[in-house]
């Protein structure tokens, strides 16, 4: 049986789809601060297998401790968790309370219960701003926002506990830029409030909820000037947290990977490609640099095919065009 906590997010709820496909039994804790539940009931309607739900915040030891108690986990996949760089900036004291805090309480359940394998969902935020991409998992870490000292700091929480025990198996996943949604449209991004994300943010301009998408700078030094990413579409990133966990059956201590696709687009690139996906020209506003924010940022994601056998399958339009297929249909 698999817990997934922040099963209800966005590729917590992707990832469900992979695993009940796959044919594993799944467990789901979500404390819906920036999710909701109904997500579930969609999961299912796509795969026509339920989660588990309980709604229980990772920093709840009790709530936790009776999820343990009630099922025989085998494996933990890790997404919850604050995660807005520019929010992270603002409110460092919730970002180190729920993503530390809430990662140390997790392993403490963990290990009280013998559950020894743990895949984590970590960030290319780790390689801060002065390793120059392709990024290879060799690179030094460091972060330039307290989101992004978070996912450095329980990294190294992680290989601690791992050199310390050597039953262990831990999977540290650095993801790049995740976005599209399941082809169905039932399931995708739709955060409570006003997006954090660029495509959820498209998204609510091209449905006519928000008047125009703000680039937050245009003067870096990259294709258009606007900040460059790797995306990487939802479900080939949901798959690889499947190939991670089967990976983790066979080998003790820790793998660090990175899930990107190894392509970079700016800002500018992916409205336009969204702008053809929808049929329609988004309005962009230039607007000043972010705080913590990089130019440029792609994946070496030569390691995890070759150790997992995966590699990303969907390009820049299939993201786009999936992305506009649930929006239009939801938001």
């Amino acid at each position: 049986m698999i817990l997934v906590t922040g099963g209800a997010g966005f590729i917590g709820s992707h990832t469900c789809v992979e695993l009940l496909n796959a044919g594993f039994e799944v467990v789901v804790v979500d404390n819906l601060i920036n999710s909701k539940v109904e997500v579930l009931d969609d999961v299912y309607r796509i795969t026509g297998r339920k989660c588990i739900f309980y709604q229980v915040d990772i920093n709840d030891e009790k709530g936790l401790k009776e999820v343990f108690h009630k099922h025989s986990i085998d494996c933990v996949i890790h997404f919850a968790g604050l995660k807005a760089v520019g929010e992270s900036c603002e409110k460092p004291r919730e970002y180190y309370s729920n993503n530390i805090s809430g990662t140390l309480t997790l392993l403490k359940v963990m290990n009280e219960y013998s559950c020894k394998s743990i895949v984590f969902s970590s960030s290319a935020t780790v390689y801060g701003c002065k390793n120059q991409p392709p990024l290879t998992e060799d690179m030094p870490t460091s972060a330039t926002n307290p989101y992004g000292w978070t996912k450095v700091m329980q990294e190294q929480i992680l290989r601690d506990i791992a050199q310390a025990d050597p039953e262990m198996r831990v999977a540290l996943l650095r993801y790049f830029n995740p976005i599209g949604a399941h082809p169905s449209g039932l399931i995708g991004e739709n955060p409570n409030g006003i997006p954090n994300n660029l495509v959820p943010y498209i998204c609510k301009v091209a449905v006519g909820k928000l008047p125009q998408v703000n680039v937050f700078g245009n003067d870096y030094d990259t294709v258009d000037g606007t900040g460059v990413r790797d995306y990487i579409h939802v479900v080939d990133l949901a798959k690889g947290h499947l190939a991670a966990m089967r990976y983790l059956k066979e080998h003790t201590g820790v793998l660090t990977v990175n899930l990107g696709t190894g392509n970079g687009y700016s800002v500018l690139q992916v409205v336009e490609a969204y702008s053809k996906a929808c049929g329609k020209k988004i309005p962009v506003h230039i607007a000043p640099r972010r705080p913590g924010d990089v130019a440029a940022n792609y994946a070496d994601a030569s390691k995890a095919y070759q150790l997992l056998g995966w590699k990303a399958e969907l390009g820049i339009e299939e993201m786009c065009r999936d992305a506009w297929n649930y929006a239009s249909k939801n938001m």
